[in-house]
């Protein structure tokens, strides 16, 4: 039988697939903590709730960092600036859609008021 054909004619070392590998598991324990410290703070109501939620947003903001450098290896190198310009593109269309539809639905809720 025929190995299957590789998607990539560069050889991978061992030590970057282990760094990538490590990368990838310093990453996920790091959204579990972010993800655990919330939802811990909400199940046993250790603080006020306007508290837990400024805990929640900014556990929110250090996960999506998270996600940004360790999954999607994001950085602030010249290489992966293009790479960034679009992730702000789609943030700005996200914000906007988002804060839109929030518009709409208070300005409904008003109106029926």
């Amino acid at each position: 039988m025929a190995a299957p054909p590789r998607l990539s004619k560069m050889p991978i070392s061992p030590r970057r697939r282990q760094s990538t590998i490590k990368g990838y598991l310093v990453g996920v324990v790091l959204a579990l903590v972010l993800t655990a410290i919330p939802f811990g703070l909400v199940a046993t109501r250790a603080l006020r709730p306007i508290q837990i939620f400024v805990v929640i947003g900014i556990a929110a903001i250090a996960q999506a960092v998270v996600h940004l450098r360790y999954f999607l290896h994001l950085d602030l190198k010249p290489s992966s600036q293009n790479k960034l310009i679009a992730l702000c593109f789609a943030g700005v269309v996200l914000f906007i859609l988002f804060g839109g539809t929030l518009w709409i639905m208070f300005n409904l809720n008003y109106r029926k008021m």
